[in-house]
């Protein structure tokens, strides 16, 4: 197959049939697609080559997926003129890249890869409570079983602990010797979180972008430039007015909460339109609020069944739990 459309649709498909919601096809955004099952959410990039990936798409769907608590994936055929193994961890950017078969397993088996694939060879990680169980179970120490895989002990206390991985052939041989399985599952699954724990950056924005309203607020925003959407606001540190404890009893504050957002932006009412249809998707999908800011007084309260907020409005608005209600009621009405 080397037909990346006919690639999205395939992967796209299988997951709707595994049970997934899916997102529409956003074949031109720095993500092709998200999908959810329960509390887990992913998001993908599908690619024939995985060395095509574009690293500032690839930064784009990291911020992303950090703000929604995704899971981020790079699906592919090949690697330059290697073909993707199957059950094997890639990553390219900072994204866990694997093969569609890899996916399928996951989706549809419950089968989870334990090897990956990094600079040398291929790695495990060992599961150190069991390894230092059967050890003892078999009488031998750090030495004896380091002799016998032909580690050093020094590195056979480092499995035990968890501080550094084991090569495929270590792990098999000790796999043979202790006649146990001792490699762990690498959960693809989990949300991906950025390597330094920091708050989204909500400031050093012009006094003219609407995001400089919202960081006013208490929202962190990503800025987008290669998804479907402008921005994508989350709430750092709720920002409500203390006189005003009927508002803060409103909305239930919490760390996921997030808002997806477009501008006016010299965009007609046509291309809007077809905005508020990717709005209304994406925010199904991601389980967030979305809304436009827009300049035009002829526009009413809503577009489409999106929520609308006029610029002049948000400068005037308190606080956040204000602002989440203002969008909550336009979206109820």
């Amino acid at each position: 197959m080397n037909d990346r459309t006919q690639l999205i649709q395939e992967i796209h498909q299988l997951l709707i049939n595994e049970g997934f919601e899916t997102s529409h096809v956003y074949e031109h955004s720095c993500f092709d697609m998200v999908a959810r099952k329960k509390a887990l959410l992913l998001m993908l990039k599908v690619l024939i080559n995985v060395e095509s990936v574009n690293e500032s798409h690839v930064e784009e769907i990291r911020e992303l997926s950090n703000a929604f608590l995704a899971s981020p994936l790079i699906v592919g055929l090949k690697s330059k003129n290697n073909i993707l193994e199957e059950d094997v961890v890639y990553e390219r950017h900072g994204i866990p890249t694997i093969s569609v078969e890899t996916l399928k397993n996951m989706i549809v088996y419950d089968e989870y890869p334990e090897i990956l694939a990094d600079r040398g060879g291929y790695y495990v990680q060992i599961n150190g409570n069991i390894l230092k169980e059967y050890r003892k179970e078999y009488s031998l120490s750090l030495k004896d079983l380091a002799d016998l895989a032909h580690v050093s002990r020094a590195t056979m206390y480092k499995y035990e602990n968890g501080k550094v991985r084991a090569n495929t052939e270590t792990a098999m041989a000790l796999e043979n010797i202790l006649n146990t399985k001792i490699t762990l599952d690498i959960d693809l699954f989990k949300p991906y979180k950025q390597p330094e724990d920091t708050k989204l950056k909500a400031d050093a924005f012009n006094s003219d972008n609407p995001t400089n309203d919202l960081a006013k607020l208490g929202f962190g925003i990503v800025s987008t430039e290669k998804s479907p959407f402008d921005a994508l606001a989350k709430l750092n540190e709720p920002k409500v007015n203390p006189n005003n404890p009927l508002l803060a009893n409103l909305v239930n504050f919490n760390s996921n909460y997030s808002l997806i957002a477009d501008w006016e932006n010299n965009r007609n009412s046509k291309t809007l339109k077809k905005m508020a249809i990717t709005l209304k998707d994406l925010s199904l999908i991601t389980l967030s609020d979305s809304f436009f800011i827009v300049n035009n007084e002829k526009i009413g309260d809503s577009l489409d069944g999106i929520p609308v907020v006029k610029s002049w409005e948000m400068k005037e608005v308190g606080d956040s739990a204000e602002f989440i209600k203002i969008v909550k009621e336009r979206r109820d009405n």
